[in-house]
């Protein structure tokens, strides 16, 4: 079977894009821009349930009033059954991955055995940042559903349009350094899971 892939739906690359990481995250970002304004092309065939939206702008609310973290929360819906949900708690654990919605993938795989969220549906009470959105790809969730945009984000103070700038530049244009560093050694990894047997791709 063919390996999943976004470079076969996604449009013209941006210039200075060289690894593969780069190549996959603009091809990410090329779906689905910081500000809503590009539509993803394939739709659930699952009819959208505005009450999940309420319920994950609900627990947006509570994280915030409770004092326990951010203002963002997400649920994992399948076969229109909640089976995961998430808050922002990255003050709470001192984890800046703790965002609702990779709280609310863990909540699912967990719940579900899976590493794979096919067949499900993400409500977030906000549209995702680079992190999480690539997440909900890593998790092949079949539509990503969100209440505010990006920019309402930025207003209140999380400007992801930032992060969204950043990983359009090359490694050496960005504010945060890097550089590649023993390449060949490296290869080792790949080359030994290459060669596995007992490999569960994912």
């Amino acid at each position: 079977m063919r390996p999943w892939s976004t470079s076969s739906e996604a449009g013209p690359r941006p210039l200075l894009v060289s690894t593969r990481v780069e190549r996959n995250a603009c091809d990410i970002l090329s779906l689905l821009s910081p500000f809503g304004e590009a539509q993803i092309k394939a739709e659930s065939s699952v009819p959208v349930n505005p009450d999940f939206m309420r319920r994950a702008i609900a627990l947006a609310t509570e994280n915030v009033t409770s004092g326990r973290g951010g203002p963002f929360a997400a649920l994992i819906v399948r076969n229109g059954e909640i089976v995961g949900e998430g808050a922002n708690s990255v003050t709470a654990t001192n984890d800046p991955t703790a965002h609702g919605e990779v709280n609310a993938i863990r909540a699912a795989c967990a719940r579900l055995g899976t590493f794979r969220l096919s067949g499900c549906q993400l409500y977030t009470s906000c549209e995702p940042c680079p992190m999480c959105l690539a997440a909900a790809y890593w998790a092949r969730l079949d539509a990503v559903y969100y209440g505010c945009c990006a920019a309402d984000a930025a207003r209140a103070g999380f400007d992801d349009a930032f992060l969204y700038e950043e990983l359009r530049r090359g490694p050496g244009d960005r504010k945060l350094p890097s550089r590649q560093l023993l390449a060949d050694e490296a290869w080792a990894s790949f080359a030994a899971w290459i060669a596995s047997p007992d490999r569960i791709d994912y």
